[in-house]
């Protein structure tokens, strides 16, 4: 009798650690990513009363079996129930994020690691990714600085937000093309102003510019100038030293276009009139006006005594009516009869016609008053002269007659590209390198639609401002991307997990974390990408608790009344004994 309360007893404790644990799930039924327990019995031990004994054939008689009393009950194991994946609950949330296979987000507070399928997470003060509950960091891993791709090696913090990654670094335009249609009778290509093509770029600090480029009819109806006729800044304000840019193969405007057969020219005649009052008087252009008395007042517009400055110019060409186009006046020219070196009037016996370029004229004006042939002495009496065309300050682009298509550079037919020396003008400059294969010459009625982009065909060398961060994602294997307000995404590290031979061998430290033991498998330190065992991850939604309320209650059932048959164990065994004491009366 003693045995059997006993045995009751132990019931009663056995039954008590199985309602713990339904307690404890059905507590834990709302908790994210809480893996559900159940506990297996086992009896405890058994007195043997009598061994067991083999039959004896001498005597002929059978075997008896042991004679074993049990003496009770003992939990045989509690076993988490980690492999059932819970169901999602979605958030909208980017950091929530949830586990689809048998791996474990890797958190560390600082001296170790911990496992956890609870994936709340957020970005704290120092930018690092973090748990909500406990503020222990996401452990992952790292850019490499030099091929930018993931290098997976021993886990660190995810300081995805740290001042290095809050913005994406500026870069200068250094490719860029032109497509699209050049009409050979579109007025604005016929004209002296030509076709203007905007070319917008940046520079090595992210200020964005904008490149005039203009596109002129020559002589031949298949051939175009290729000119750069301004560059302004992002507010419109002109870039200064911009004539100073050439283009790859052009002359430099500085040593002039004197006697340059060579050069390329379109014969458009053209009446330049010197405006206003202004008249030259030796190497001075002056504005002549009069004073209240009637006086003449003479005001120096330009001096070229000292030479030809860029002030100078811009006042010389304003004067002839070209303040927005220096260049198209510099290189303007007249075709003169010339003998020997000299100017010659017309119809001298031997004479030459030789192309002088109106920035010739103004230098001959600046070496001394007596050079001829000068800007003072081709100005009529109408203070007026006919240029007969103009020097190209660029290159040509050719397309093929018969087709339409792009035919060249220069003439040159292997010859696609033309490269922009912005360096010229210094600062944080580049060059760029223009690709014209894909523009064309077709009639499209009178319209040109041909434009440049920056970039190559393949977007790539396209230049960019400085980009501030706007978003993080995450993708379905961990990487962790940033998108910028100038159109740049940023890998900045991926979420590294972990899994074990025995996931079940894990020992729950509470908040939702688990650390290693022996026979749950070591963590190498490194972990493995989610998507190695076609795990994935999700954002937005978190993993819900797996417990299932019926199972358990089914289970509080059964061990509440095995609760109640272990106590009437005890009663009972009570009363006998009660009627073994009343045996001496």
């Amino acid at each position: 009798m003693m045995r059997s309360l006993f045995s009751g007893v132990s019931g009663l404790k056995t039954h008590q650690t199985k309602m713990d644990v339904i307690g404890n799930n059905i507590a834990n039924v709302n908790t994210v990513a809480f893996k559900s327990s159940s506990v297996t019995f086992s009896d405890l031990m058994s007195q043997t009363t009598q061994s067991a004994s083999g039959p004896n054939a001498e005597k002929g008689t059978g075997g008896v079996n042991a004679r074993q009393i049990g003496l009770g009950v003992k939990s045989g194991a509690i076993n988490t129930n980690i492999s059932t994946q819970g169901a999602a609950q979605s958030t909208g949330n980017p950091f929530d994020i949830m586990i689809t296979g048998d791996a474990f987000f890797v958190v560390n507070n600082g001296v170790e690691n911990f496992f956890t399928r609870d994936g709340s997470f957020y970005v704290d003060g120092a930018g690092n990714l973090a748990m909500t509950s406990t503020g222990y960091n996401v452990m992952g891993w790292q850019v490499d600085e030099e091929t930018m791709s993931i290098k997976q090696d021993t886990v660190s913090s995810l300081q995805i937000m740290g001042a290095a990654n809050m913005t994406y670094p500026p870069e200068a335009t250094s490719k860029a093309y032109v497509s699209g249609i050049i009409d050979k009778n579109d007025t604005d290509v016929t004209s002296i102003s030509g076709k203007t093509i905007n070319l917008n770029f940046y520079d090595n600090l992210g200020y964005s510019y904008s490149a005039k480029i203009t596109m002129k009819q020559s002589e031949q109806p298949n051939v175009y100038s290729l000119e750069l006729t301004g560059l302004v800044d992002s507010k419109g304000v002109e870039v200064e030293g911009w004539e100073n840019i050439s283009l790859t193969g052009m002359t430099d405007p500085a040593s002039g276009y004197v006697n340059q057969e060579n050069l390329p020219t379109e014969a458009i005649e053209t009446v330049v009139t010197l405006n206003g009052n202004y008249e030259w008087q030796g190497q001075k252009l002056v504005r002549v006006s009069k004073d209240e008395m009637g006086n003449d007042v003479v005001e120096d517009i330009a001096d070229l005594s000292d030479g030809a400055s860029a002030e100078d110019w811009k006042a010389i060409a304003a004067a002839y009516g070209y303040e927005d186009d220096v260049k198209t006046f510099r290189n303007l020219y007249l075709d003169l009869p010339t003998l020997n070196g000299s100017v010659v009037e017309d119809g001298t016996e031997g004479a030459t016609s030789v192309k002088y370029s109106v920035q010739q004229l103004v230098l001959n004006l600046a070496d001394g008053a007596a050079t001829t042939p000068n800007i003072n002495s081709v100005v009529g009496d109408d203070n007026t002269f006919t240029a007969d065309g103009r020097f190209y300050d660029g290159l040509t682009v050719t397309y093929d007659a018969d087709n339409g298509v792009f035919a060249g550079i220069n003439g040159e037919e292997t010859v696609s590209t033309v490269n922009f020396d912005f360096s010229a003008i210094g600062g944080n400059f580049s060059n760029i390198e223009v690709d014209f294969s894909e523009s064309s010459m077709f009639d499209n009625k009178g319209t040109s639609t041909i434009g440049a982009t920056s970039g190559d065909f393949d977007g790539l060398g396209t230049g960019r401002r400085l980009g501030d961060m706007i978003g993080v994602s995450i993708q379905n294997n961990g990487m962790i991307y940033a998108s910028y307000d100038n159109g740049m995404t940023k890998l900045l590290g991926q979420i590294a997990t972990a899994e074990f031979a025995n996931a079940s061998g894990l020992e729950k430290q509470g908040d939702n974390l688990y650390s290693a033991t022996l026979n749950s498998g070591e963590f190498d330190g490194i972990g493995i990408d989610v998507t190695a065992n076609g795990g994935y991850m999700s954002t937005g939604v978190l993993e819900m608790s797996n417990v299932d309320l019926s199972s358990e209650f089914t289970e509080m059932i059964t061990t509440q009344r095995g609760f109640q048959a272990n106590s009437r164990i005890i009663t009972v065994s009570d009363t006998l004994l009660e009627e073994l004491t009343n045996l001496k009366r």
